[in-house]
């Protein structure tokens, strides 16, 4: 007898990317507050400046998504080490079109606006889907990461030109952008909305507010902040990120051990039955 293998079995086992529950949104927050904060921290802290920071992450991007694609299956460790990674790269590459090209921030947004829009496009195009919940083979994780990349950039460009742009503010920045969240949220619960788009548009909106957060808590008073400095900043939501990187890992592990065992013992009685006609 063939037995074709349950999709959520299936998901839980191949899917290269996490689950998206409550854990997923709060450490994808985390990260763009420290993608933001950390490229401050190194181009101005450390007075590394734009160009070298951006070589250096760039470089440990480029080899944290080597590993990712060598793995077999979605790792936890490597997974939010590349989100971190580009988000820190999608602010530094909306940073270089600002303070090197001059490029002024409602045109960035405009341009990564367009970019992102063709990158789904031709992604849905080639596989017919955009939920991350399929994410299977080599080619739909490099669409995934090359949108994920243009979504912290996009994001980037609009929280910067909504707090520093318009100069209404970091916290008016972050009171905005939860509020249009939340009315995704309310959208997709309440009104049944797509939840492909409402999840894209969702992540979208996770940018501008973590780097909103991150300008509100580590900005000098002065500029509209809190004043705990860059390196406060991004090393309290690097420890958060960790624990709860390593909470989706052991809590994934369970979920594959469990998956298999059901799936197995689903695979015996169907063959017992058989056997039985």
């Amino acid at each position: 007898m063939t037995n074709t293998m349950p999709e959520h079995v299936r998901t839980i086992l191949f899917n290269r990317v996490p689950e998206v529950t409550f854990a997923f949104w709060l450490i994808k927050v985390l990260s763009t507050t420290t993608g933001e904060t950390f490229a401050d921290y190194l181009n101005v802290d450390l007075g590394m400046g734009l160009s070298i920071t951006t070589w250096i992450m760039s470089a440990l991007l480029a080899i944290a998504l080597v590993a990712q694609f060598a793995t077999r299956r979605y790792n936890s460790g490597i997974y939010w080490t590349v989100v971190v990674l580009i988000s820190i790269v999608g602010t530094l590459l909306t940073d270089n079109l600002t303070d090197v090209l001059g490029i002024e921030l409602w045109v960035s947004t405009v341009i990564f606006s367009v970019v992102l829009a063709v990158t789904f496009g031709i992604w849905f195009y080639r596989e017919r889907t955009l939920s991350i919940h399929t994410i299977f083979t080599r080619r739909r994780e490099s669409f995934y990461w090359i949108a994920i990349l243009f979504t912290f950039a996009l994001g980037t460009a609009a929280g910067d030109l909504i707090s520093e742009g318009f100069g209404l503010g970091y916290l008016f920045g972050t009171i905005l952008f939860s509020s249009l969240i939340g009315m995704i949220v309310v959208a997709r619960f309440a009104f049944k909305a797509n939840v492909v788009f409402c999840f894209w548009a969702a992540y979208i909106l996770t940018r501008p507010l973590g780097a909103s957060i991150g300008d509100l808590l580590s900005q000098n008073p002065a500029d509209g902040g809190l004043g705990l400095g860059t390196t406060v900043t991004s090393v309290a939501f690097l420890l958060a990120i960790v624990a709860i990187a390593a909470y989706l890992g052991i809590k994934v592990r369970r979920q594959r051990a469990e998956a298999v065992t059901a799936y197995r013992a689903s695979v015996l009685d169907a063959d017992s039955v058989e056997v039985a006609v």
